[in-house]
């Protein structure tokens, strides 16, 4: 499993366009808020703490599609699929592999989208980690969608009707976080939910993944 992930990671360093278009797209969504609601800071900041949650899913949703899709075109995928590579374990190597490669840099780009919504520089911190436990639940779920959709037509389409829905409540216990966080309340509990979430997709959504590799 490490010399495939070694190579996602080599993948994504040579082809860097899908991580810096998931942060630019997560930092313009970010900037678009001021122009639609107006310059205030105050409404700004109330609204701050959803826009980040939904750039941030959006923006890692960009690159899931071609998850499977490019090692399936080349052959790629049947040879690991033949290699003795358990296809949960291929699936969970995928999913730790979109995390590192987009939804690390976007928890980098927190501070920045964060700024520019007018969010409290005490709920950084807070925005910081609730996005690393969203996104990392959405490579979780991604990963599963992108092998249900592999080879559909129109797949691209099809993942993001499967995943959203099921991010909705990360989206809620992490916003949850980040208001707390910004009204100088206590957001651990929030925080805990979303990583409970997290443990519980983590198991489950590779062994979906590798179900549908498998055409079960």
């Amino acid at each position: 499993m490490i010399p495939l992930l070694l190579r996602e990671l080599r993948l994504a360093l040579r082809h860097p366009a899908d991580t810096l278009s998931a942060v630019l797209f997560f930092v313009l969504v970010s900037a678009l808020f001021p122009f639609g609601v107006g310059p205030s800071p105050e409404l700004l900041a109330r609204l701050a703490p959803g826009a980040l949650l939904a750039a941030a899913l959006l923006a890692a949703l960009l690159p899931l599609d071609r998850l499977f899709g490019a090692d399936a075109e080349d052959g790629m995928l049947d040879q690991l699929l033949l290699s003795g590579l358990h296809p949960a374990q291929l699936a969970a190597v995928k999913a730790l592999a979109h995390w590192l490669t987009t939804g690390l840099p976007l928890v980098a780009a927190t501070p920045v989208a964060a700024a520019l919504l007018n969010l409290p520089v005490e709920a950084w911190g807070t925005a910081a980690l609730s996005l690393a436990l969203a996104s990392g639940l959405l490579s979780a779920l991604g990963t599963a969608g992108a092998a249900l959709t592999l080879g559909a037509r129109r797949g691209g389409v099809l993942l993001p009707l499967l995943v959203l829905p099921l991010a909705i409540p990360v989206v809620i216990f992490g916003a949850a976080a980040i208001e707390a966080a910004a009204s100088g309340l206590e957001a651990r509990p929030f925080l805990l939910l979303e990583a409970a979430l997290l443990a519980l997709a983590a198991p489950l959504a590779p062994l979906a993944a590798g179900a549908a590799l498998r055409g079960d």
